[in-house]
């Protein structure tokens, strides 16, 4: 009688994705990065769903994959970083001998998306404060032009987060970013119509409901809030974005002296790269004042009219 030898179990990548889905749930990670995890690769294989047949013919997707132009390097990056957290996943699991994914990342320059000072004034007078969405709305604005506080944290702050007596906000870890709970500061006016939102949530609500809900006590989404400021952006006839109004206050955070490391942790950024780009934002405020301000045009009485920069040795 011959001996029965069981061959080793082939798995799709729908398998291998549920397995590697499961190992990130384990591993603590927020339900928001699961859902960029699942977008991103189904993107991918979606494209290429016989990506995994041949592992020559895997690399030519890859590559075929990461070579559109028209994509910001921010958009590449993100790609590329889910993408090779998956493979480097096959490669353990012995699905496939290298990770496909040995190219850089793109150089990302970064642009900060600045709302003007007179812009938000009239952005501040739009939400319909009677109502709850539009309290909410409200002091959504507040608190992100207070803190710089990013979009889905704040649309995970609990009750308890907020120690309004103590002018303060804690981001927790579990909701953070970073995954490090930082505790930052927000100003009397942000508190005081935090605690009208507060005091007008309903009786039946518990303290597992998010501070910035929907009106039936829903948790409200980032896509959701985004539609909220689009709509006023329709009436301002300018463009608002949840970022746009954290990249305005770290601009009016530097302008008005804030320093540059305080900034990093109110932000919550893991370095002083990020950071560096609004400094790089408000050098040009500082080249823009210089040209009217320097106390050299006190000596200059006929003003030197548009001089090309390039043309002086």
């Amino acid at each position: 009688m011959g001996v029965t030898i069981k061959l080793p179990t082939v798995l799709s990548w729908e398998e291998h994705l549920i397995e590697f889905i499961t190992i990130k749930r384990v591993n603590g990670l927020r339900e928001r990065t699961i859902i960029d995890y699942k977008k991103n690769i189904y993107r991918f294989f979606k494209k290429y769903p016989n990506g995994l047949d041949n592992y020559q013919y895997l690399c030519h997707c890859v590559f075929e994959y990461f070579s559109v132009f028209n994509i910001s390097p921010a958009t590449f990056n993100i790609w590329r970083a889910y993408l090779k957290a998956f493979f480097s996943y096959l490669v353990q699991e012995g699905a496939i001998p290298n990770n496909p994914i040995n190219f850089p990342k793109r150089k990302d320059e970064g642009k900060a998306r600045n709302v003007s000072q007179d812009v938000l004034i009239e952005l501040l007078k739009l939400p319909d404060k009677k109502t709850f969405a539009g309290l909410r709305d409200y002091c959504l604005i507040l608190l992100t032009l207070d803190t710089g506080i990013r979009p889905q944290e704040a649309l995970s702050l609990l009750p308890k987060d907020i120690n309004l007596s103590g002018l303060e906000v804690t981001i927790r870890k579990e909701i953070a970013k970073t995954k490090t709970t930082r505790t930052v500061p927000i100003s009397p006016l942000t508190a005081t119509h935090i605690q009208k939102l507060l005091k007008v949530r309903l009786s039946i609500w518990n303290d597992n409901i998010p501070v910035f809900c929907s009106h039936e006590g829903r948790p409200l989404l980032e896509t959701s809030w985004a539609h909220r400021l689009k709509k006023y952006s329709h009436q301002l006839g300018h463009s608002i974005t949840p970022y746009s109004l954290r990249h305005s206050f770290a601009l009016l955070y530097l302008r008005n002296g804030g320093n540059v490391f305080t900034l990093q942790r109110t932000m919550g950024h893991a370095d002083l790269n990020m950071t560096k780009r609004y400094l790089a934002l408000t050098g040009e405020d500082l080249k823009r004042e210089h040209k009217t301000a320097s106390p050299i045009n006190l000596f200059n009485k006929k003003r030197v009219k548009n001089i090309n920069p390039g043309n002086l040795g």
